[in-house]
């Protein structure tokens, strides 16, 4: 596996492999997504973000898993793929 390839972490009998997105040159004119996956001060570090790119004028858009012991309902993946270009999710332990 190479640093171009992510694993899909779900419960899949077998790991599928999947290519990387190429990242956006910039962030002018995209909305980011901050998605806080419900760890302890992991909405500390998506607030932080979210603030940090506002202050430069890009457009954010929140959410919240309700738990951090399941993945994301499908209503809230649904509203990402919909709604943002690209997505921080903050990971805190």
């Amino acid at each position: 596996m190479s640093l171009d390839s992510l694993l899909d972490p779900t419960g899949e009998r077998e790991a599928a492999e999947r290519p990387r997105l190429a990242r956006p040159k910039s962030l002018d004119g995209l909305t980011v997504g901050v998605l806080d996956i419900s760890k302890v001060r992991g909405d500390v570090f998506v607030e932080e973000v979210a603030t940090l790119l506002e202050g430069r004028g890009i457009a954010v858009k929140r959410y919240r898993k309700p738990t951090v012991a399941r993945t994301a309902p499908k209503e809230i993946e649904q509203a990402i793929v919909e709604e943002v270009d690209v997505v921080v999710e903050g990971l805190a332990d």
